[in-house]
């Protein structure tokens, strides 16, 4: 259901923007919050917005309060910085006590936390796949080219992976060559991950990415997510394919990656893991 008016509250790359297009498009308002050194200011230019600092919380939800928005939603990366670097203002300290140990926990449980609190602040917070369900990476194989039985090996490998990482709160992506894991997803993101692995490539073909939501993971914030860049870093890396969690990963353009992916001559592949 589109609400009145939503608040998204943005980071960086384009899924603010598209959030904000799905529902004007339906009918619905919008008021973005753009968080300073991470948002855009070009891609929501057309939308009534304003820019505020990480910690600023007091400014923000009175912002957010005079806009008339009570259903809201995080969207886009925002590097997470050192709690000594936050510098809040009175009402963000007051909700960072209210967080208690969550602060010092990993991306997921501050993000779990973050929404809690809004949730106690008046603010029903949504999930961004619910504007963006086109968005969603469907189940199976999307290019002509399909994973091997080699491929299909390392995928299953990498679940694995991911899930103990999930687990522990530290990423949602691998990259495995031949049972061998060559470097797990951690605070330097996806595409750093994938820059670091064109040197650590073993001898022989294959590799694979994967990206899929930790264990129990807090859907309305951080969900995963692909955009063509990461298909351009994968083929740079020499990785026959990607896989990722079918209707748990957000594409910033599906059809671009597709395309990309099927120009690269890597695979593309949506799974449900076990």
């Amino acid at each position: 259901m589109i609400p009145p008016k939503l608040g998204i509250l943005a980071g960086g790359g384009p899924l603010p923007a598209l959030v904000a297009e799905s529902v004007t498009a339906q009918g619905g308002e919008v008021f973005i919050v753009g968080f300073e050194g991470f948002v855009d200011p070009d891609l929501i230019a057309q939308w009534p917005h304003g820019f505020y600092r990480l910690a600023a919380a007091g400014q923000i939800i009175r912002a957010l309060r005079d806009a008339g928005c009570r259903d809201i939603v995080l969207i886009g990366p925002v590097k997470r910085p050192a709690l000594r670097d936050l510098k809040p203002d009175k009402e963000g300290a007051r909700l960072l006590a209210r967080m208690g140990r969550a602060v010092f926990a990993g991306d997921d449980g501050l993000l779990g936390a973050i929404v809690r609190v809004l949730g106690e602040e008046g603010f029903n917070v949504r999930g961004a796949h619910e504007f963006l369900a086109q968005a969603l990476g469907p189940k199976g194989v999307l290019t002509p080219l399909a994973p091997s039985a080699d491929d299909a090996q390392d995928i299953s490998r990498a679940v694995d992976v991911v899930k103990a990482l999930g687990r522990l709160d530290i990423g949602q992506g691998c990259v495995v060559q031949s049972g061998l894991v060559l470097a797990v997803e951690a605070l330097e993101g996806t595409d750093a991950m994938l820059q670091r692995c064109a040197a650590l490539r073993q001898p022989g073909p294959g590799g694979i990415l994967l990206k899929m939501l930790k264990p129990g993971q807090e859907r309305r914030a951080d969900m995963p997510t692909i955009g063509p860049r990461t298909i351009q870093l994968a083929a740079e890396s020499g990785l026959a394919g990607i896989a990722y969690q079918a209707d748990g990963v957000l594409f910033t353009d599906l059809a671009q990656c597709v395309a990309e992916a099927n120009a690269r001559r890597l695979f593309l592949m949506g799974i449900e893991p076990r």
